[in-house]
């Protein structure tokens, strides 16, 4: 069932969009950041060689690379400025949020407010430039290391990557700070949501292109497209999902006024843990295939052999350790944000309670039960979306890659979006029938 404010959103009257300058304004800003992401996503590095490189990374991009070059909108295979993206920014973040609940200081600091928030994004951002130049000396030494990719090989190719896909990170952190602030949605977000759709287009031109040669057949296209739709909302219907419980406010006196009981619910997410359980499983089980793949090329054997044979797509021991991994970073990021303890004090402090259930450690356990109930529920649809592209892929020789991961973002960050443009004209309705009730009130 639908919330009210999703109710209310329905019926918005998107002819007042025209009349929304403050919105229009911010869609138009945050389609001009966007146009210079993805200008940079263009822009190659300083002293190698482009197409030399997209030579050897085509022998790669099946392994942790593919992940990234997704996500970056195919900078990584263009080795542009901007191919690190915005991922070790993303990374800090998780990392930072998973300190939080680890170390007092830092959870003191989340409660301060906002003062609190400042400190802890300084940290983050601290903590992206340490990723960052761990991640980009990586990527100097290794382009160093592909024959031919380098022009002058050395400390000083060494210190200009470092220094450029560094600061190419930061300007994306910047820029979508700025888009959060005077755009329309989430800045990091949208700025992956961009990368990965920005891909789209190409990759349904080359399945069409397959289906005209006679590579694919017209059937097997068709059905692809109609299983991505029903996916799509599959993924829109889970996301929206929500286990309800219900809060009861006692009557309550101030002064001489005697308020009424109130009833209202603690909504829990279907799947509190979002898209992140999908990323860390695919990072950490593509980055043994990829190390392994690099060493094979170089003669490599023994333990990496085996980890390239057994662990490839498609295979049985792929399948059950990717499953393995999101179910496990399902409920261990759930875990990680959402404290029952400390919802059910606060709501202890307000006094509301939950019928049947005393106030207290009594309320933290049945909210700790409902949320691991719904968490299995998270879990598993979790690991379908993303398990049955990779069946598709390996079973039926599809090259359209629509995964999982990608699919969550683009969907999820669209909802996000449109629940804030529906915001702006909400409020820009508001404040009009505000001025009209005024000006009826001068009249009379």
């Amino acid at each position: 069932m639908a919330s009210a404010a999703e109710q209310l959103a329905a019926n918005v009257n998107w002819g007042a969009f025209a009349k929304a300058e403050e919105l229009k304004k911010r869609i138009w800003f945050t389609l001009g950041a966007m146009v210079i992401y993805r200008l940079g996503t263009y822009i190659p590095l300083p002293g190698i060689d482009p197409a030399a490189f997209e030579a050897n990374f085509t022998g790669h991009q099946q392994g942790v690379l593919q992940l990234f070059n997704m996500f970056s909108g195919g900078a990584v295979q263009r080795m542009a400025i901007f191919a690190l993206n915005i991922m070790p920014y993303i990374s800090a973040s998780i990392i930072i949020q998973l300190l939080t609940s680890v170390f007092p200081s830092l959870e003191a600091l989340k409660k301060e407010g906002e003062a609190g928030r400042k400190v802890i994004n300084q940290y983050t951002r601290y903590l992206t430039v340490v990723l960052a130049g761990f991640q980009s000396y990586g990527i100097a030494v290794g382009l160093q290391g592909q024959a031919g990719v380098v022009s002058n090989p050395g400390i000083f190719f060494v210190i200009t990557t470092v220094l450029t896909l560094t600061g190419g990170t930061m300007f994306l952190m910047w820029l979508g700070e700025q888009i959060t602030a005077r755009g329309i949605g989430n800045g990091s977000s949208l700025i992956i949501f961009a990368g990965i759709v920005a891909a789209f287009p190409g990759a349904i031109a080359n399945t069409l292109e397959l289906g005209r040669q006679g590579a694919l057949s017209t059937g097997l296209i068709i059905a692809v497209m109609v299983m991505a739709i029903a996916v799509i909302a599959f993924i829109v219907f889970m996301e929206r999902a929500q286990r309800r419980v219900v809060i009861t406010y006692p009557k309550r006196q101030q002064g001489n006024r005697v308020y009424e009981g109130q009833t209202s619910f603690l909504p829990l997410k279907l799947n509190t843990a979002g898209v992140i359980p999908p990323i860390f499983a695919s990072s950490l089980l593509l980055l043994p295939t990829t190390i392994a793949n690099f060493s094979n090329q170089h003669g490599g054997t023994g333990i990496l052999g085996l980890i390239s044979t057994y662990l490839g797509h498609g295979r049985p021991l792929y399948m059950f350790t990717y499953v393995s991994l999101i179910v496990f970073f399902a409920f261990f990021y759930t875990a990680i944000v959402f404290n029952p303890t400390e919802t059910a004090d606060n709501l202890k402090k307000h006094g509301g309670f939950i019928p049947g259930i005393r106030p207290g450690e009594r309320t933290a356990q049945y909210i700790d039960k409902v949320l691991m109930r719904i968490t299995v529920i998270g879990a598993i649809y979790l690991s379908l979306i993303c398990l049955f592209p990779e069946m598709l892929i390996s079973y039926a020789a599809m090259p359209f890659y629509f995964g999982g991961t990608s699919l969550l973002i683009v969907v999820s960050v669209t909802m996000d979006t449109v629940a804030q443009v529906h915001g702006y004209l909400q409020a820009h309705q508001y404040e009009g029938l505000v001025k009209k009730a005024k000006l009826r009130g001068k009249r009379r």
